[in-house]
């Protein structure tokens, strides 16, 4: 990874100098700080290291590949920048394997990958794994999912409860059926086993 550092005597000259370097404006680029004390007579400077975002993402890619290489499996990668979030989407030989049970596979890499990087830029990054749209289709099914059962709800008057969900699958449900006559949603139970109860009204 080209990470470009310089030091100056304010941050900004510090941080100006890598821009320079990078050829990059400051919203391309991360960077991270500090602030060197002078020694006997000499004031402080600022050391900045800075990499472009394009040339983070594909540390992020490189990282990624090492670590599903190392459970077994061949992988290829789609990456893109987008609004500060950086997307990867996977293509494995095995993707049951790399979404794991409801995704938690999934979500355990992109977690090490946000603390991996919130560790060496001291910046929380927004992440976002995916394997073959995954996602996107677990979206649209817990979405269907939560259409049908509230129709089976209001029309039997019997509370139907969901499988468990972690609190983002929750809040898929919670959203689709906000505006749903007849019903109402309520999460029960205690973390890994908290779940939606779809009651009627």
């Amino acid at each position: 990874m080209n990470v470009v550092e310089n030091q100056g005597k304010t941050l900004n000259e510090a941080l100006e100098k890598v821009l320079i370097e990078l050829n990059a404006n400051q919203s391309e680029v991360v960077y991270k700080s500090e602030e060197i004390e002078g020694k006997l007579f000499k004031s402080s400077s600022f050391l900045v290291s800075a990499v472009t975002k394009r040339e983070l993402l594909n540390d992020m890619k490189n990282y990624l590949q090492t670590l599903v290489e190392g459970l077994g499996l061949k992988l290829e990668m789609e990456t893109r920048l987008q609004d500060d979030t950086f997307y990867i989407n996977m293509y494995s030989d095995n993707n049951p394997i790399l979404i794991g049970k409801n995704g938690q596979t999934l979500k355990a890499l992109e977690t090490l990958m946000k603390q991996k990087y919130l560790k060496d830029w001291n910046t929380f990054f927004k992440i976002s794994l995916d394997v073959e749209d995954y996602k996107t289709k677990r979206v649209e099914y817990l979405e269907k999912l939560a259409i049908r059962i509230a129709k089976e709800v209001r029309d039997s008057k019997i509370d139907v409860a969901l499988d468990n969900m972690n609190s983002y699958e929750r809040r898929i449900v919670h959203n689709k059926l906000t505006d749903f006559k007849g019903i109402k949603t309520t999460s029960e139970g205690e973390e890994p086993n908290r779940h939606i109860v779809i009651k009627a009204e």
